[in-house]
This record gives structure tokens, C-alpha cells and sequence, in this order.
């Protein structure tokens, strides 16, 4: 874990670095100016310039698959820490370091950008590029413009929060989304109701492997990924809390299940995956549970977890909804309930009711819940879950952005 006693210098040199970039950004903006447009490059960014996972991912995999790295020139950022090797990438592409020079001269050249986050405030546009914004999930919790109040990695200001929220998805020209449900809420929370923006309601890329996949494809991934075929496999796949990190986009991994007692009644028939959220920056030493908890890092694909396990355990990230696709066991772990709801975020629906699984508040209490899940109990509940939340994912999302970008093109 980050030691506490260096978390005041990093803050420091943190707020002294963002000093010195405010006053670079108008240099930069002067010096790449003159770029001239390139109307055949993409640049695909995913998880903040970390990782190559997610709905750009399976895009750019459709251009490859139907050739058309060959045709364009597609461009991968990557922070100079990723521990995304050049092999994970396939197809005819380039890899350029977030930051670089190269960077600012593509993202300013590029014709289309394709991104699931926020980019950061000095990347700024031209006219002709296009953006889209593929996002990373369905809400639960309050987004953007709709949050009342801020307590994210020390940030509290929530006027200048609202204010960057606005400029930056200002630059959006399609968003991507996975129901009607986020569609509301998007047009909302991130302003997007400008004449020049259009929504997608194509459902998730991401989300068409979990719906194209066969058994063997399933077997196959296990065994790459080294997991035992002869036990059942539960994913614990949590998000992060805002009032929990060392700094900004540093977040602790807090987590009070009693991992000795669940490998105690559980080891005989089951393992356990722990996928991180990302933003978690904590590391936890798992060699005290070798061959019952394996931990994959966060350049996994977690499309691959969730078709690997049998059932998951979450809290309120958004992997419900994309897991809600394969019709399987959830179980919601929600010790902090109460706070989470009332003080950290909010929800935007009656998630108590709607959930489809068991919501379990007390650590004791999650091994119990496992054994006695009942299937039968939950088909109601997971169908109108699926009905409201996966209504576009039919396994054919990629191929309709990438007939949209070479509509562009």
C-alpha cells in the first residue's frame, strides 16, 4: 500500500506540477497549432490512457477484423506505466506514450478520437475531428452534472467540477449507450442535447464477446488464464469510494470479507477472481490464499472474468449491468449502504428493490449467502433487470460504430 507519510509530498509536487502544466498548455496549444488534419488516423484511448480493455478495444478489434487497420492508421495511447505489452495489441498500429510530443501531435491531427473517459482539459479540438465517447458503464451512482456535492480524491469544489463537465463533453460529438435508461440520464448529466451530438443506442462493444462466446471459447480462457476447470469460479469485481484514497485518481481498496472464513466453507467447491476497479491503487499481498483467491490486475479484460465465473459479487459498479447480460448468479455486498446512498453519491434507482441478487450487509454473512443461493428466486427479478438494462447489447454494437466511422471517413 502507498505509505500515509508520503501522501503530503505527493499532494504537494502534485499541486505544483499542476502549476507548471496551466501555464505550459497555451505554449502547447500555440506550438501544435499549425498540425495539419489527417483524415485517416484514429486515436483509441481506454481507462485514462492505462489500459487496452473496454469499448474502444472491441471497436478497434472490429477494424481489425474487417481489414481496416490496413486502411487507416490507428493510434493507441498509452501512460509510459502501462503495463500493456505492444504483443496485447493486435492489427496494423501504432503505440504512442500519453504526454509525448508524438501524443500532441496526433491528438491534435487525428480525424476521430475514441475514448470511455473524460480527456483531460488541455487536449483540445479542431473542428473537423470527430469524438466519440464510448463511456464505461451504465449509472447507478449520481454522475456529473447531477451530483449535488463533491468529495472526490480531496477535490470538493463542485462549481468548477459542474464547469469542466460542461466543456469537456462539449467536445462529444456521439455517445454511446447500453439501454434508454442511461440515455436519459446522459442527456442530463452530461449536458449532451446540442444540436451537433448524437446518442448511439447501439449497446456496449465491449459487451458483444459476452454474447458471442461459446463453451469452448469459455474453456479456452481459463485455461490461458491458468484458473482451475473442475471448480465453480465467483468474480468480486467492486468499485471504489470517493472519500477513500491517497490522491486524486489514487483510491484505496477497502474490503472487510473475511477471506479465511470464506475459504474455509467455500474452498471445496469454489476459487475467487478479485478484479480491482482501475483507479484502485492499493496492492495487496494474495499469496496467503494461493489456489483459492486469484487477482488479476487492471490491464485484465474483465470481459473474460465475467465469462469465466459463475457468479459475481459486487457492490454498486456498473459490472451489474454489463454481467446482467449472461443471466447469471449476483450477489451485492453493500456493508456501507446506508452511507454510500445518503452521503457518498446517490442513486438513480431503487436499487434495494430492483437488484437482482441478494443484498448482503454484514461480512459474516457472505459465505452463507453463496451456498444458499436459490436460482428460482431471482428469475423475475433478473429479467426485468435485463429488460431495463441490456436493451441494446444483441452482440453487434462494434459493427455499428465502425460503420458510423467509415461513414466519416
Amino acid at each position: 500500500m502507498i505509505a500515509e507519510g508520503n501522501v503530503k509530498k505527493m499532494r504537494i509536487f502534485k499541486i505544483i506540477i499542476g502549476k507548471i502544466k496551466r501555464l505550459l498548455v497555451p505554449l502547447y496549444k500555440l506550438a501544435f497549432i499549425w498540425v495539419p488534419f489527417k483524415d485517416d488516423v484514429i486515436i483509441f484511448e481506454s481507462g485514462m490512457f492505462r489500459n487496452y480493455t473496454g469499448n474502444p478495444r472491441y471497436i478497434y478489434e472490429e477494424l481489425v477484423r474487417q481489414g481496416l487497420d490496413q486502411k487507416y492508421q490507428c493510434i493507441w495511447v498509452l501512460r509510459k506505466n502501462s503495463h500493456v505489452m505492444e504483443c496485447d495489441i493486435p492489427g496494423n498500429r501504432r503505440i504512442i506514450r500519453y504526454k509525448t510530443s508524438k501524443f500532441f501531435y496526433f491528438v491534435r491531427s487525428a480525424h476521430f478520437i475514441v475514448s470511455d473517459n473524460r480527456l483531460p482539459r488541455y487536449v483540445f479540438m479542431n473542428k473537423k475531428k470527430i469524438y466519440i465517447q464510448t463511456w464505461h458503464g451504465t449509472p447507478l451512482k449520481k454522475l456529473a452534472l447531477d451530483m449535488d456535492n463533491l468529495d472526490m480524491g480531496g477535490s470538493t469544489n463542485i462549481k468548477k467540477y459542474h464547469r469542466n463537465i460542461r466543456k469537456n463533453s462539449a467536445t462529444w460529438d456521439y455517445l454511446i449507450t447500453q439501454n434508454r435508461f442511461s440515455t436519459d440520464i446522459f442527456r442530463r448529466c452530461f449536458a449532451f442535447d446540442r444540436d451537433y451530438q448524437e446518442f448511439l443506442e447501439y449497446g456496449y462493444p465491449r459487451n458483444d464477446k459476452l454474447i458471442n462466446s461459446t463453451a469452448d471459447d469459455i474453456e479456452s480462457i481459463k485455461i490461458d488464464l491458468g484458473l482451475p476447470l473442475d471448480k465453480k469460479i465467483i468474480l468480486y469485481a467492486p468499485t471504489w469510494r470517493d472519500n477513500e484514497y491517497y490522491d486524486k485518481g489514487e483510491y484505496k481498496f477497502i474490503c472487510p470479507i473475511d477471506f479465511d472464513e470464506l475459504r474455509r466453507k467455500l474452498s471445496d467447491e469454489y476459487v475467487i477472481i478479485v478484479k480491482y476497479h482501475y483507479l484502485i491503487k492499493d496492492t495487496v499481498d494474495w499469496s496467503q490464499y494461493d489456489g483459492f483467491v486469484y487477482n488479476f490486475s487492471e490491464e485484465s479484460d474483465i470481459a473474460d472474468l465475467y465469462l469465466v465465473s459463475d457468479m459475481l459479487i459486487t457492490d454498486y459498479s456498473s459490472v451489474m449491468f454489463d454481467y446482467g447480460v449472461l443471466n447469471r448468479p449476483m450477489i451485492f455486498f453493500t456493508y456501507d449502504l446506508e452511507e454510500y446512498k445518503d452521503s457518498l453519491r446517490g442513486f438513480y434507482f431503487d436499487f434495494v428493490n430492483e437488484a437482482p441478487g441478494p443484498l448482503v450487509i454484514e461480512p459474516e454473512h457472505l459465505a452463507d449467502a453463496i451456498l444458499d443461493y436459490n436460482p428460482a428466486a431471482w428469475v423475475q427479478k433478473h429479467q426485468a433487470f435485463h429488460d431495463k438494462f441490456n436493451t441494446f447489447d444483441d452482440g453487434h454494437a462494434s459493427e455499428r460504430v465502425v460503420d458510423i466511422i467509415k461513414s466519416k471517413m
